[in-house]
This record gives structure tokens, C-alpha cells and sequence, in this order.
């Protein structure tokens, strides 16, 4: 049987042996009443969730979206996995002094969340997990880090240039588009263009982001949302998720990939408000 509290003893004693697992994320803040909290996926950022952020605060709610660490405008860490991303996410909850706190993620952001209900549970007052599932993923974005590899800002100093390298690469133009978001200009000596992501640990630690969720039993009310077109969650995946989650709700958007909520925002926003109101 595995013993859930002599993990979560084990792994805060590594947190307070180790002040570097610790990070204070950069978020971004919008309207009141009770906490949300957006995590985006990977390679993405706390603007990404913008309008559907401002949508939300509309109906009422506190919320916040943050940068994961090695995105955005959070700190770059060599130890990115999810665990310390989960302790990421809790830290944040106890500094902002949230109470049962909604927590909503896509793709990384949502196995985040499944790390987190398994290592600090009874925080959440409900989860939302988008196109994501607890089994472990095969390797999937090597062309994507190829793309991003080969883009030398030492050698090019335009947007136009890096979009052309990554069309070497990447077909597809939204994700190119994607991207290219994550440029900005250093503001230290080599004033260069570069990317807000942490490419360099993203590369090495890459096998980190498809591995499986340790199995857990949570009575969190939970609502996974999986895209029509997508792949991510299958009906083998949601028979394991119910093991998972018990109170558990599987709902597909129509017409909608991977990225669900950034193809049918309309129809992403009443699922997830049917949910939580």
C-alpha cells in the first residue's frame, strides 16, 4: 500500500532542507470573490488565459493566473518536475492566504494539479483538468524542441528570422505563433532577443512532463474537459481517472484539439462555470 503521508512528510522536509525547490511564481490578478487559479501548459504563460481570466472575474470570481516556473515571468530553475511544481502552486496558495481555492490547469498545468490534490490534498475546493490524464505520455514535442533549438538569437536579432527557422520545423502557423509569444528582449549586457521559457532545462528535463501520476483516491469534485479532436484523454483514460476521482465529470467540447479552451473559448467558459456555480 502506498503511504501517501510519509510522502508528503518526506518531500516537505526536502522542501525545508532545500530553499532552492522553493519559488515565488509572477501571476496576474483579475477581479474578486472566491480564488481561481489558472495554470497554462507547457511553453505557455499566465497571458495566454487573459480574456478567459477577465471572463471569469466577470462572473464573480478572485483570479489568478500564474507562470509556472520556467515560463514566463517566474524564476528559471534547473529542478523543474512536478512535484516541485505542485509545491510551486502551494506556496502561492498559502502566501496569497487563499481559501478553497478552485484550481483549473490544461495540459501540464492539469497533470500539475493532479500532482498537487496527491501531495497537499483537502486545499482544493474543486479541480479542473483540461485535455490531460494521469497516464504517462510518450515523447511528442521533439520537433518543437528542435525548432526552438536551432534558433540562435546571437545570430538573428527579428521575429521574422526566428519564425522563419521555426517554419524549418513546425507546419503549422498557430503553434509557430504560439511560440514566437515567448520572445523578448534581454535587458542585460548582450541585449539580445531571447526566449521567456527556460529552453535549456526544458530540453534536459523534458521526460519529467510525460510521466504517470502516482496513483491517489481524492474526494475532490473533479471535471475533466478533453477536446472532440484530441487524443489526450481516451476511454481508457477515463476509466483510470475514475479511480482517481470518484466525484469525477468527463465532458467533451465539440469542434475543439488539444487546445480547448483557445479553440472554443464560449464553450469552454460555460463548462467550466456550470461546474463551479
Amino acid at each position: 500500500m502506498f503511504d501517501l503521508s510519509y510522502l508528503l512528510l518526506e518531500f516537505k522536509q526536502q522542501i525545508s532542507n532545500n530553499k532552492k525547490l522553493i519559488m515565488k511564481l509572477a501571476f496576474r490578478e483579475f477581479g474578486s470573490g472566491q480564488p481561481l487559479i489558472i495554470l497554462h501548459g507547457l511553453f505557455g504563460q499566465s497571458d495566454n488565459w487573459n480574456t478567459l481570466a477577465k471572463r471569469f472575474a466577470e462572473k464573480g470570481f478572485h483570479v489568478f493566473t500564474l507562470d509556472l516556473r520556467n515560463h514566463g515571468l517566474s524564476p528559471h530553475s534547473e529542478v523543474w518536475n512536478y512535484e516541485v511544481m505542485a509545491a510551486d502552486v502551494k506556496v502561492f496558495i498559502d502566501d496569497k492566504r487563499l481559501a478553497d481555492p478552485v484550481l483549473l490547469g490544461h495540459s501540464m498545468g492539469g497533470k500539475t494539479l493532479l500532482f498537487f490534490e496527491r501531495l497537499f490534498p483537502h486545499i482544493a475546493q474543486k479541480l479542473i483538468i483540461a485535455d490531460i490524464a494521469p497516464r504517462a505520455y510518450e515523447p511528442h514535442h521533439d520537433s518543437v524542441l528542435k525548432a526552438l533549438n536551432a534558433v540562435d538569437f546571437s545570430e538573428i536579432n527579428t521575429r521574422k528570422d526566428a519564425e522563419a527557422i521555426l517554419g524549418q520545423y513546425i507546419t503549422d502557423f498557430g503553434t509557430k505563433q504560439f511560440l514566437l509569444k515567448n520572445i523578448y528582449w534581454r535587458e542585460d549586457e548582450t541585449k539580445q532577443m531571447d526566449w521567456r521559457f527556460d529552453l535549456k532545462t526544458i530540453t534536459t528535463e523534458y521526460n519529467n512532463i510525460g510521466v504517470a501520476v502516482p496513483h491517489f483516491k481524492s474526494d475532490t469534485p473533479a471535471l475533466f474537459i478533453r477536446g472532440e479532436k484530441s487524443n489526450y484523454i481516451s476511454e481508457a483514460d477515463e476509466k483510470e481517472i475514475a479511480t482517481y476521482f470518484p466525484d469525477y465529470i468527463l465532458k467533451t467540447i465539440d469542434n475543439s484539439g488539444h487546445w480547448v479552451h483557445a479553440e472554443q473559448p464560449e464553450a469552454f467558459l460555460n463548462c467550466v462555470l456550470e461546474f463551479i456555480t
